[in-house]
């Protein structure tokens, strides 16, 4: 009786998180579709990425069910090699960017880096445990190679966060630092945007961040002023930048998604993105794979979004996909029972 009432338990946790999943995917794509009848905009991207996450994370459920350790693994792998193969993912130039190559290159080594740990963590062997921790340290050092500096400070934070989830009983602590920490880096671009900090840090940051990538967040608060309710429109931020303006070659956006979806699809966009982060740390949190599993993909997702506030990485179809591989891969249930993590707790708790 105990056994199938904990059964029934977890499948209402886990059917609860898909219908909120479900339905934040949902919203964003409907309103994506909106704003863009209301200011003649272009919603295909949008709908793009929502699909590509949905399919991403339907792929991991059924991978991971089957093949807990193998298909994150087979993840990592590909993640790495796309990186290498494809070291240019921007379409056409790229202002200045700060992320290396890209920010496409850096999110995808991330998450290689997170499935390598959460394939580590799935396994009780311990020479395998040992040689995906290599793989994931693999990222690190591609990301070097590749002269990806944001790479290499992602993917090391994600190592060290899952090497420190191993010690980690409660993981709703955690997820809501992880949850802090992304609202933290948004919270910052936003400051920055909007020249709410001192004249010296201002200085500093726009160094690193360059002046024409911290121009392109200024037209896009004062693109979203006229109109805060339903924005410009999705994809109509290159129309109307007169940053953008000034470079003969420009991908049309102002590389930081919070800011994007403020200027293309005003506050209720940047609520829905916000949304579709937190459904993923709750998913994570209720899920009843090892409390280290869900902490590292946690990880490798909240850095997935400080590189997303500051670049263009959520442009790039593989990279959603990922987003929603690592997420489905991180909550799938395993068709075969398996052992708690050393030191962990394979129960959500607070």
């Amino acid at each position: 009786m105990t056994s199938v009432s904990g059964a029934d338990a977890e499948g209402a946790r886990r059917s609860s998180s898909d219908a909120a999943g479900v339905v934040v995917l949902a919203a964003c794509a409907g309103w994506a579709v909106i704003t863009a009848a209301a200011h003649d905009g272009r919603p295909e991207g949008v709908l793009l990425a929502v699909l590509a996450v949905t399919a991403g994370h339907a792929a991991g459920r059924m991978a991971g069910a089957v093949l807990p350790v193998a298909a994150p693994s087979a993840g990592a792998m590909a993640g790495i090699g796309l990186a290498v193969a494809v070291p240019h993912l921007t379409p056409g130039a790229h202002p200045g960017a700060p992320l290396g190559h890209s920010g496409a290159v850096a999110a995808l080594l991330t998450l290689a880096t997170g499935a390598a740990c959460c394939a580590a963590w799935s396994t009780t062997a311990a020479g395998a445990r040992w040689a995906l921790g290599l793989l994931g340290t693999g990222a690190v050092v591609t990301a070097g190679v590749l002269g990806s500096a944001i790479g290499v400070i992602a993917c090391a934070g994600v190592l060290l966060c899952s090497l420190a989830a191993g010690r980690m009983r409660r993981r709703g602590a955690g997820l809501a630092g992880l949850a802090l920490a992304a609202a933290a880096v948004t919270g910052a671009v936003w400051a920055v945007a909007a020249r709410r900090l001192p004249d010296g840090l201002a200085v500093a940051l726009e160094g690193q961040l360059t002046a024409h990538r911290v121009e392109l967040w200024h037209d896009a608060l004062d693109i979203a002023g006229r109109d805060a309710g339903l924005g410009a429109g999705p994809g109509r931020f290159g129309e109307l930048s007169p940053a953008v303006a000034r470079l003969t070659l420009s991908d049309g956006k102002p590389h930081s998604a919070p800011l994007q979806q403020l200027a293309e699809q005003g506050v209720v966009g940047v609520l829905l993105l916000g949304a579709a982060f937190c459904w993923m740390l709750v998913a994570l949190w209720r899920t009843a794979r090892p409390t280290p599993v869900a902490l590292t993909a946690g990880a490798a997702l909240t850095a997935l979004a400080g590189i997303a506030a500051v670049g263009n990485a959520l442009s790039f179809t593989t990279v959603s996909a990922g987003a929603g591989l690592l997420l489905g891969l991180a909550t799938a249930r395993p068709l075969t029972r398996e052992s708690p993590a050393p030191a962990g707790n394979d129960r959500p708790a607070l």
